[in-house]
Parts: C-alpha cells; sequence; structure tokens
C-alpha cells in the first residue's frame, strides 16, 4: 500500500525551512510520495487533489481517497461517535460525570463525531468547539453536515437539534494557522503550570 500525500501551503508563514520539518518531515521518513500544493486554506476539495488522485489512476494504481482530517468523507466522524462511548464507559468505572467537553474545531469531523456520539447518550452533555479556521461559518457548516451524516450512520433514531451544535467564534486570530497574543499566552500557562506543550494551529487556540 502506498500513500500520496497533498500537503497544501494552509499557513502563510514565510519560514524557508516550513516545508522540511514537522509533519511534512514526518509524512517523508514514512514513505509517503509528498506532494507540496500552492493552495490557501480552505477545507473543499482543491485541484491539487483531483491531480493526485488521476496520477495514481494514470500509474495502474487504485486510490482510496482521505480528505484534510478525513473530515469530508462518509466515514470522517465515526471515530470521535465511537471515542463518545469510550468516554461513557470509562465515567463509569471511574465513578465521575463530565457534563462539558471542549474541543477545536477546523475541519470538523472530531468535533462532529462527539456531537453524534454524545447525543445518543442518556445524560446530556455540552460539546463546544472552538473555531481555529477563522472562517467559522464554513467550519461550523461543515461540522452541522458531518454530524448530522454520523448520527444516522450510527442509527441515533432523530435528528440532531441545533443547539447541539455549538462553534464559538473569538480565539482563531486573523488567519487560520497563526497564533495571535491569546494563543501565545495559553501555550506559555499551561507549559508552566501543567508541563503540557500545546500546539500553535489547533489546541492552543481552543486553550485560550
Amino acid at each position: 500500500l502506498k500513500a500520496v500525500l497533498v500537503q497544501e501551503s494552509w499557513v502563510d508563514w514565510p519560514d524557508p525551512v516550513n516545508d522540511k520539518v514537522g509533519n511534512i518531515l514526518f509524512s517523508r521518513l514514512m514513505g509517503a510520495d509528498v506532494r507540496l500544493a500552492d493552495a490557501g486554506f480552505g477545507i473543499g476539495f482543491k485541484e491539487s487533489w483531483n491531480q493526485a488522485l488521476e496520477d495514481v489512476r494514470r500509474a495502474g494504481g487504485t486510490p482510496y481517497a482521505i480528505p484534510a482530517g478525513a473530515s469530508d468523507h462518509p466515514l470522517g466522524g465515526l471515530g470521535f461517535a465511537r471515542w463518545a462511548e469510550e468516554v461513557r464507559e470509562q465515567e463509569r468505572q471511574l465513578g465521575v460525570f463530565y457534563d462539558t467537553v471542549v474541543v477545536c474545531g477546523v475541519t470538523g469531523s472530531t468535533h462532529a463525531g462527539m456531537i453524534a456520539g454524545f447525543a445518543g447518550q442518556d445524560r446530556p452533555r455540552r460539546v463546544l468547539g472552538i473555531d481555529a479556521s477563522a472562517k467559522p461559518a464554513e467550519t461550523r457548516a461543515q461540522i452541522e453536515k458531518i454530524a448530522r451524516d454520523t448520527a444516522a450512520r450510527i442509527g441515533l433514531g432523530r435528528d440532531l437539534r441545533d443547539e447541539e451544535i455549538t462553534l464559538l467564534e473569538g480565539w482563531a486570530g486573523e488567519r487560520y494557522g497563526i497564533p495571535d497574543r491569546s494563543t501565545l499566552d495559553a501555550i506559555r500557562l499551561t507549559g508552566s503550570l501543567e508541563g503540557v506543550i500545546l500546539d500553535p494551529v489547533y489546541e492552543g487556540k481552543s486553550m485560550a
């Protein structure tokens, strides 16, 4: 099984080694055919995606397409819907109940899967999404679509209510991937108090 990875330039950051470190480096080390695409941030499908699939077909292969974050995929929300069941089981074992879950929202499947999974449980809880995309209208629409599709796939048996889908704004900064002051403050505070290192793209913004 081979992997073709389309790495879009979602973060506008003029670092000369930006394409040689982090996830891109790890992907190369694990044998992926990494293709850097000059496409700005956006959760929709780009021409680079279609080109990668066509290249695989022309080479005699059969591509299995997984979009960014596995989000806009028929099965994208199922992993965290199942995670919601794991949380309930661990709560039962520990004798605790968490009435609020806070999660970062960008491509949508993590947040959406949680919404669908918790919606079928007998104790209500809030799932608060923190927008880190700086495009909250697009992100909320994506989360709603994935959550409703996932709810149907797991047999929820009812429509999700609008109030069950919450995406909070105000911590994304001006652009995706670029930390603002509140993000940096949250990273420093969490690191100094808890010894936990947060990234500046997702968790740093949701912690802020």
